[in-house]
């Protein structure tokens, strides 16, 4: 297992909330992850405090002292300000060591080739061919259970969110809850961008999933109430009355949402509170939220009415040389380092690439060698997606030119904040703070070839 891999801010965050979760039931208050992300770039308690508008004093004897006290507990060594990232980084470390033997069992799982779907779409709950994510997933079963839960899950396009999703739906029911699933995918434009038809349709896909009648005209108080409050007491005197389980709500593909600024503040905010209800109050307790995103969101909310900084933040990478191999054994490729190393320097360990190519080798009976001949030519193997991500990209000329240059470049280019959010979004281009590059040398090929004609 290798552990090298960049322990970042996002990784920090992650192990800090399971850390704080595991040991104290509750999640990181706004004010904490200021404090860790300040102290992660290594600002002074002065500087967050400048930047934030809190008293130096607060952050550091108040609230810094009882961070670092729950973390030293946690992690059973003295933790503070000065030494807390390398304390993070063995924890989390710890957890991929203790993965190993989860994926070593992985390896030697018998194939069930007999069977290959065609790989599109989420990954079926009966597939063999799930792979896990270090501690993900155990994180995220023992998490929906907990009362008034928030689970955060972020990743690029094609990276498994909704084959994560329906795995923790799964968890939820096997512990007796009620399941919903919404997809914003499907969600129609003349809904996604007005806020009270959105809630009115989220009140009736609820309703019917759980079985309840709908009762959406006999609740919403057109002439007093605001949206937000008529769905929220929808929700509190009707459905959470009538359910006498807990539910687990996951609201999948939300991104969906973000072009629409007059309704993602509301309707996130809505979200917020109804989290915060569920840690005080009993019948909101009873709800688990689960929302599924491809980035951050690019317009900017209130702290405290986002649910994007609170919950148990979850982010889907890339697989490992350890997952694809253990995803080649499935398919009985019988591949070693080498062949792994070979198919990752073209797609690098994107999960829906790695899975098409092994597919396209095993059925077609190819050799590594000519599934790689063949990998970025247009009317080949990796046709479909390329061309859907051609589409979509030309959709913006503006975009579709800066990408162009990324891909012409050797060297990792600075873009604005909205151009990375949204290639980023589309699952072009990988980045770190504001320099990008393509996500994986068959993009760059593939791009450079048809938007610079290289």
């Amino acid at each position: 297992m290798n552990l090298n891999t960049e322990f970042t801010w996002e990784k920090a965050q992650q192990t800090t909330e399971n850390l704080i979760f595991s040991h104290t039931g509750k999640y990181l208050s706004d004010i904490e992850t200021l404090i860790l992300k300040g102290s992660w770039n290594n600002q002074t308690y002065e500087e967050i405090a400048e930047a934030e508008g809190y008293a130096s004093s607060y952050l550091s004897r108040d609230v810094g002292n009882k961070l670092w006290g729950n973390l030293s507990t946690a992690l059973g060594e003295k933790v503070a300000k000065k030494n807390f990232k390398i304390a993070l980084q063995r924890a989390w470390q710890k957890q991929i060591q203790n993965s190993a033997v989860r994926y070593q069992a992985q390896l030697s799982k018998p194939s069930v080739t007999e069977n290959i779907a065609f790989p599109e779409g989420s990954i079926a709950l009966s597939s063999s061919f799930y792979i896990d994510r270090f501690r993900i997933e155990s994180v995220c079963y023992e998490t929906v259970v907990k009362p008034g839960s928030l689970i955060r899950i972020k990743g690029a396009k094609w990276m498994g969110k909704t084959s994560l999703v329906n795995r923790i739906l799964k968890q939820g029911r096997a512990s007796q809850q009620k399941i919903v699933y919404l997809d914003f995918d499907s969600v129609e434009r003349s809904i996604a961008e007005n806020l009270d038809k959105l809630l009115r349709w989220m009140c009736v896909m609820v309703s019917r999933q759980l079985g309840l009648e709908n009762k959406v005209k006999e609740y919403w108080d057109t002439d007093i109430l605001g949206s937000n409050d008529n769905c929220t007491v929808y929700f509190e005197e009707y459905i959470l009355t009538e359910t006498t389980d807990a539910i687990a709500l996951a609201l999948d593909n939300i991104d969906r949402l973000f072009p629409y600024e007059g309704v993602i503040e509301d309707f996130f905010g809505m979200l917020r509170s109804w989290h915060e209800k569920g840690k005080t109050n009993n019948c909101w307790s009873q709800l688990k939220l689960i929302l599924s995103h491809s980035t951050e969101v690019y317009i900017p909310l209130d702290i405290n009415q986002s649910p994007f900084n609170a919950g148990i933040p979850i982010l889907l990478e890339e697989f490992d040389a350890e997952r694809v191999e253990a995803l080649a054994n499935l398919y009985q490729l019988n591949w070693g380092k080498s062949e792994v190393e070979r198919l990752m320097d073209l797609v690098g360990g994107h999960p829906y690439l790695v899975r098409l190519a092994m597919y396209q080798i095993k059925i077609n009976n190819l050799t590594l060698e000519q599934f790689l001949a063949q990998a970025t030519l247009e009317m080949e193997i990796y046709s479909d997606p390329l061309r859907r991500l051609l589409n979509t990209l030309r959709q913006s000329p503006t975009l579709t030119q800066a990408y162009a240059t990324v891909v012409e470049s050797a060297k990792p280019l600075a873009l604005d904040s909205l151009q990375i959010y949204q290639l980023h979004s589309i699952g072009l281009v990988k980045h770190q703070q504001n320099l990008v590059s393509p996500r994986c040398k068959l993009y760059r090929d593939y791009f450079n070839r048809v938007l610079n004609g290289s």
